[in-house]
């Protein structure tokens, strides 16, 4: 029996490499024992990674960014399941695509919940201002995770508080950021924090934000769990809000006008749908539903000289989610995206690259046509960023709805929708990015930007990068499913 000791920091690293060197001694899964939290004397003593043993290993892409976080999870036995998987992939990549697997499937639950909990740190972790030992200002913070997530989301805060110095004390460890620099050391208790001044300013702020009309405290709590409200100052204010919000609701009816001004009546006017206000967050819960209340949408100006809205279409448990830029003139006139001749286009390629456009939901990131008159004919335009940022509304809703594995964003004011970044998409296309939630999100070329390309030979180009990238979405849904 052999037992393999990994270290508290470099954890997946570590493991890593460790596999590497067994899984080339063709060491069986039955004969490892693995072991952590530094075992064999100080946490913190053995950072380097033990030496690989000879030979190669190869394993699917796939498998290392899921093996990478899995590592941070809680469960003791994450290590031999991790093993005890590849020892079985070797040989047969195709389990990575396995749905029925059982232990590929108890490592995505692993994988999840670590990403999940990654999130929620970044999302509830409150600083407090400290006393500084120099220029720069000083803030601590504590925060208790589910996994051992800290070393993996030092980089994140690092990047977002670079101009000050931090201190994040969690139970498993200790993250430092002084001058630029992040060490880590032991973890402790919760330690006695200050009190902030800036903690009543921010209470107030929510307490303002707060609609007690739209409470939904079920949602709520599915995004802000219980647990983590002890550690927030705003959170204390919660308790009230909740009992008080029914009062506060019938205070606000009672308090409204109840003769609309006149200005009312040239506003319903253009309305397609009564009752519709730009700032109504969408109650449909299915996507038929949402496409009929979207038709009522008024939220940027685009809605006065477009034909209708043009929602997505697909099936509701579509794994890829297909993003444009706007309907066009033909979409605009059929009430359907993508079939002008860029989605025709888009079809022809889809179809070459294997990718099954029946099997995934097409829409754009913006649904009125935007387009100067120009004789008989509509000259299509580039929305701006107002009304990308207009529609990303229902953008969002659609997929809160799909909930899709992968998506695949065409052109820049697509991406701009998706990911919050639109410029250097020639650079970014055929590279994957991911949204906040950690959807996956694949750039690509817009299928009009190849019908709009003069130069035979660049339109060649285009069109094998813009296919090669196709394939590589059909690839990596292939491998999600």
């Amino acid at each position: 029996m052999r037992r393999v000791a990994l270290p508290r920091l470099g954890t997946a690293a570590a493991w890593r490499n460790a596999a590497r060197g067994c899984l080339a001694a063709s060491i069986p899964p039955e004969d490892l024992v693995w072991s952590y939290d530094g075992a064999d004397g100080d946490l913190f003593s053995a950072l380097a990674e033990p030496a690989p043993m000879e030979g190669t290993v190869s394993v699917p892409k796939s498998f290392v960014p899921l093996a990478e976080t899995v590592c941070w999870h809680e469960d003791p036995e994450r290590f031999a399941r991790l093993y005890a998987f590849l020892w079985r992939l070797r040989g047969h990549p195709a389990l990575m695509a396995d749905r029925g697997d059982a232990g590929l499937a108890r490592l995505r639950e692993m994988e999840k919940a670590v990403r999940r909990d990654i999130h929620k740190m970044r999302a509830f972790l409150r600083f407090r201002e400290i006393d500084g030992l120099g220029a720069r200002r000083r803030f601590a913070a504590w925060f208790e995770p589910t996994h051992h997530i800290a070393e993996p989301n030092a980089p994140f805060f690092a990047r977002r508080f670079g101009d000050m110095d931090w201190v994040i004390q969690t139970p498993d460890l200790q993250v430092t950021f002084t001058e630029g620099e992040i060490a880590f050391g032991p973890g402790a208790a919760k330690p006695p924090l200050p009190e902030d001044a800036t903690e009543a300013l921010w209470s107030t702020y929510f307490r303002n934000i707060f609609n007690p009309a739209r409470l939904k405290v079920k949602a709520m709590q599915a995004e802000m769990p219980k647990k983590y409200w002890k550690n927030m100052p705003e959170a204390a204010a919660i308790p009230e809000l909740i009992a008080g919000a029914a009062a506060r609701a019938r205070a606000m009816q009672e308090a409204a006008p109840t003769l609309a001004p006149a200005r009312a009546a040239r506003i319903k006017e253009r309305l397609p749908m009564p009752g519709l206000l730009p700032d109504d967050a969408p109650e449909a819960d299915t996507l038929d539903a949402l496409r009929v209340e979207a038709q009522g949408c008024t939220r940027c100006p685009l809605y006065r000289d477009a034909t209708q809205v043009v929602m997505g279409e697909g099936p509701p448990d579509a794994p890829l989610m297909v993003v444009g830029e706007q309907p066009g003139d033909q979409e605009d006139l059929a009430g359907r995206p993508f079939v002008g001749p860029a989605g025709q286009l888009f079809d022809q390629i889809a179809e070459e690259a294997g990718l099954d456009r029946s099997r995934a939901y097409v829409t754009n990131a913006v649904k009125h046509f935007k387009f100067t008159p120009r004789g008989k004919r509509r000259i299509h335009q580039k929305p701006d960023a107002g009304e990308v940022a207009a529609c990303r509304w229902w953008v969002e809703a659609e997929r809160e709805l799909l909930r899709p594995k992968l998506i695949l964003a065409m052109g820049a004011t697509a991406a701009a929708s998706v990911t919050g970044q639109g410029a250097g998409i020639m650079k970014r296309r055929g590279t994957f990015e991911q949204t906040e939630d950690g959807t996956p999100v694949l750039l690509t070329l817009h299928p009009s930007y190849l019908l709009r390309v003069p130069n035979e030979a660049a339109k060649a180009a285009a069109t094998r990068d813009f296919r090669a990238d196709l394939e590589l979405a059909a690839a990596r849904i292939a491998e999600l499913a």
